[in-house]
């Protein structure tokens, strides 16, 4: 039988922006093999897999490569359809279940807004290979449960980074963050992401990056709202507000194309 699927630009107010996610709601769980493979054919960072469960929905996401444990934009845009379909009152929570507990998310002004855990740093030794990998230097690193973060000079380095991606697929982690204080404009900082190790060479518009990001941020510019950026070339704001061991990351979604898995 088809199953109907959905691309959304997630943390972009206007298409072609942000980061894509593929969202496919199911009646019921389907076999992973099977989700994976629709990953690899919708050859988007990320593919969301719905369906309901108790209160609320069970969700899966998978990259071309892999399945991974958390994941922001394609929950938000996972929210979006279900709210955009009907299938779940504009009014009401959503509510996933998922690899990383229960997330939920909520309409918060002309905003979508997820609720995360909080991933904050632990100490790390600087990775021998990792300074040339990125082909920049860098003034701090630490790492999280998925992540290393790197914290380099200025918004221009974050920007103008160019790196051998053969070499990051080496380092053991999830992906690797790259980021920077904003001293000018709306922003107050930066970032890249980068996971090749999980078949994403850039991500566009990392949600769960933010988990890491604030609690980052907040210990150096001590506040706990933030308007971030991230600057890859489809580009996605996304703001970050913490509040205890919890992350709130808010943003905007636009569905772009609708079909049918045939």
């Amino acid at each position: 039988m088809p199953f109907p699927i959905y691309q959304v630009d997630a943390f972009s107010d206007h298409p072609f922006a942000g980061n894509p996610a593929g969202v496919c709601p199911l009646a019921k769980a389907a076999e992973p093999d099977w989700m994976q493979n629709v990953a690899r054919e919708m050859n988007l960072s990320e593919t969301a897999f719905i369906w309901p469960e108790a209160d609320g929905y069970r969700l899966r996401w998978f990259t071309p490569a892999v399945e991974v444990d958390l994941c922001g934009h394609a929950t938000l845009a996972t929210a979006h359809i279900l709210w955009e379909t009907g299938r779940l009152p504009s009014c009401e929570e959503a509510r996933f279940f998922t690899r990383s507990g229960l997330l939920k998310a909520r309409r918060r002004g002309d905003l979508i807004e997820l609720n995360f855990p909080a991933k904050p740093e632990e100490s790390a030794n600087p990775l021998p290979g990792l300074s040339e990998a990125l082909g920049t230097s860098f003034q701090y690193v630490c790492k999280n449960k998925f992540d290393f973060l790197v914290e380099v000079g200025s918004v221009e380095v974050v920007r103008d980074l160019k790196p051998d991606f053969s070499k990051l697929r080496q380092i053991e982690a999830r992906g690797v963050i790259v980021t920077s204080r904003a001293h000018a404009g709306p922003y107050d900082f930066v970032s890249r992401f980068f996971a090749p190790r999980v078949g994403v060479n850039e991500d566009p518009v990392t949600g769960s990056a933010h988990c890491f990001l604030g609690p980052y941020w907040a210990q150096r510019l001590g506040k706990s709202e933030f308007l971030a950026y991230q600057a890859s070339a489809r580009g996605g704001e996304v703001r970050v507000r913490l509040q205890g061991d919890r992350v709130f990351l808010g943003g905007k979604a636009l569905t772009i194309l609708q079909g049918m898995i045939l």
